[in-house]
């Protein structure tokens, strides 16, 4: 089995790099022989990349007994009162632009933190500020107050070859400044179930936490991704295969962080699946590669535009699509009112479309994100003849929503004894902050109130 990491770091034989004198600098020599060294390079990179350090809190409860409606009028008056455990994290950042104080690191590296501190390759250490990060992608943006900063210009990450040596600088097990080199192994990398957007750098990687968020960058000196995961065959160390966010994507992400604090993604409304051999015999169509719309969802911008079941997308904005991860990411770096040019095969002619990128018609939500006490479970807006009904579709063991008593399968029927059926009223009932929440919860085919607090 394999299992995914959040870390990086890129190793590579130097003897390896052989003709790159145009690249690195020679003035080492053996024997009137000069060596090849990666020393400039470094020296000008690694001052932008830095430490982070972060420290957060996590309420626990001291008996999960006490959450169980049943349980807790037993125990009343024995102080149910949260707990907090300090968590801390290790990870590392880059900057990307010295004059605005802006470092860019992975989402997953300052989660749920309450203080986050840098520390700059000459010791100097700053609190930093979380301007905004982007969960589905893995990426975050931090702000300090400093002076004198050194940033890593960015390359077009689009432009990247199999075989391109790269060079990884990060922060692994907390010593601090480390330097590696590899080459990039693969590009285009998806459907590693990573994050929710993947266009992974895939390049030869060791097992080394605290490498997230560091730099992966070409011999020019030029960030061309952010180290994020690796991958370990049954939890051993290195196998070779590591994973950076092109920095393209990266840029794009940014871009919106610094704008909104967030990123908006847009909505094309269709259901979608890979082109197979079979299908593709089946269509009709000589191609190898494409992805088939399954389902064109009603009053969406793909129906506005004229996407039909059955269409065979093989480009969007011209640029070729040959995967559902590869349009779904495509269509998710686009943002609301934005349009897209998508290139379909109906009936074997090839047709031109255009749609207008529109807000996301939400149908599932996490719960963490209606309520704290939620967290864990994922509510999905469900459709039987026409009716409309809030289920759980998910709920993760020894999370805050367990622990409340939710199930997988339960069916919210009221909140706060007001009938909700759709997620915006769920959450309009529901709020984020410290109320209680009493939910009627349809369970098989029993019913039971369920109080949240």
């Amino acid at each position: 089995m394999l299992s995914i990491k959040p870390i990086i770091l890129v190793p590579f034989a130097l003897a390896l790099l052989g003709s790159v004198p145009a690249l690195a600098s020679l003035p080492v020599s053996v024997d009137g022989e000069a060596l090849p060294t990666l020393a400039p390079i470094v020296e000008r990179t690694r001052p932008a990349v830095v430490n982070i350090a972060t420290k957060g809190h996590i309420k626990t409860q001291n008996n999960p007994l006490l959450n169980d409606p049943f349980f807790k009028r037993f125990f009343e008056g024995f102080g149910n009162v949260p707990q907090h455990r300090e968590t801390r994290s290790l990870g590392s950042g880059v900057v990307i632009n010295a004059k605005k104080g802006f470092i860019v690191t992975n989402h997953h590296v300052v989660e749920g933190a309450d203080e986050i501190e840098v520390t700059f390759d000459d010791g100097k250490q700053f609190e930093a500020e979380l301007v905004g990060s982007d969960p589905d992608a893995d990426v975050a943006l931090l702000k300090v107050d400093a002076k004198n900063m050194t940033e890593i210009p960015m390359a077009n990450s689009d432009a990247l070859r199999v075989g391109d040596f790269a060079v990884a600088i990060g922060n692994p097990f907390g010593l601090g400044q480390t330097v590696t080199s590899g080459i990039i192994s693969a590009l285009g990398r998806t459907g590693l179930g990573i994050e929710g957007y993947e266009d992974f750098i895939q390049t030869d990687a060791s097992i080394n936490p605290g490498n997230s968020g560091g730099a992966l960058v070409n011999l020019k000196g030029e960030l061309i991704g952010i180290n994020t995961a690796i991958i370990a065959a049954g939890g051993q160390g290195n196998v070779g295969i590591g994973f950076a966010i092109p920095i393209n994507m990266v840029r794009q992400i940014v871009d919106q962080l610094i704008e909104y604090g967030e990123v908006r993604r847009g909505m094309l409304g269709v259901i979608m699946q890979n082109l197979t051999p079979e299908l593709a015999k089946a269509f009709g169509l000589d191609l190898h590669q494409g992805v088939v719309i399954s389902k064109v969802i009603e009053k969406s911008a793909a129906e506005e535009a004229g996407l039909e079941a059955g269409d065979v997308v093989i480009a969007i904005n011209g640029e070729v699509i040959k995967s559902a991860s590869a349009m779904r990411n495509a269509v998710g770096m686009l943002r609301v009112g934005e349009k897209m040019k998508i290139e379909v095969i109906r009936d074997n002619k090839r047709k031109i479309l255009t749609a207008v990128i529109k807000t996301p018609i939400e149908e599932v939500v996490e719960g963490k994100k209606v309520h704290e006490r939620l967290a864990g479970a994922t509510i999905e807006e469900s459709k039987d003849n026409g009716d409309v009904y809030l289920v759980v579709t998910e709920v993760e063991q020894g999370s805050p929503a367990w622990n409340s008593s939710l199930r997988e399968g339960d069916i919210i029927l009221s909140v706060n004894r007001r009938t909700v059926r759709t997620l915006d009223e769920f959450k309009q009932v529901v709020g984020n902050n410290d109320r209680q929440i009493l939910l009627n919860i349809q369970r098989g085919r029993s019913a039971l109130f369920i109080l949240i607090q």
